[in-house]
């Protein structure tokens, strides 16, 4: 079986940055996606869901540099619910998303600052390092049609 979950969303705080006991960088932040909708009644509706997302590896340390309060972001991984009661005795759910693929998403960063590889990027999981969204680095005859990039085996799920 495989699961997986995509959510495009606005970042709720900045990344943290830490370090497992091993030395593996780890970078967790939080994320909103607001669905709106008009209901029978011809009224508007919102529901934001929250996500809390945690990067591992070589995506992390990027996330961490380039990535700010507000941001729009492409996060895919997998996604865990968990339960607890909170302090005042009610009920509560949390959402957990351990990222494989990040995209930034959006315009360049602030102060003039440019997102890594141009407007969008994408940092594989597996150590792999950062792919070029735009190909630069590929000959005409390397390029494959429809503007994406190869994919390589080990990046294929099933």
């Amino acid at each position: 079986m495989f699961q997986t979950c995509i959510v495009v969303g606005h970042l709720g705080r900045d990344p943290e940055l830490r370090y497992t006991s091993d030395g593996t960088p780890v970078c967790g932040f939080s994320m909103a996606t607001t669905r709106r909708w008009t209901d029978r009644n011809g009224e508007q509706q919102e529901k934001t869901t929250w996500f809390r997302v945690s990067v591992f590896g070589n995506q992390a340390e990027p996330c961490s540099r380039y990535l700010t309060k507000g941001r729009l972001v492409l996060v895919e991984g997998d996604v865990d619910v968990s339960a607890y009661t909170a302090q005042d005795g009610t009920a509560r759910g949390s959402l957990e998303l351990r990222a494989r693929t990040v995209r930034f998403l959006g315009g360049r960063g602030e102060a003039g600052e440019e997102w890594p590889q141009g407007d969008m990027a994408r940092f594989p999981a597996g150590g792999r390092g950062a792919v070029r969204a735009d190909e630069e680095d590929l000959s005409e005859d390397e390029r494959p049609a429809g503007g994406r990039p190869p994919v390589d085996d080990e990046e294929i799920p099933f």
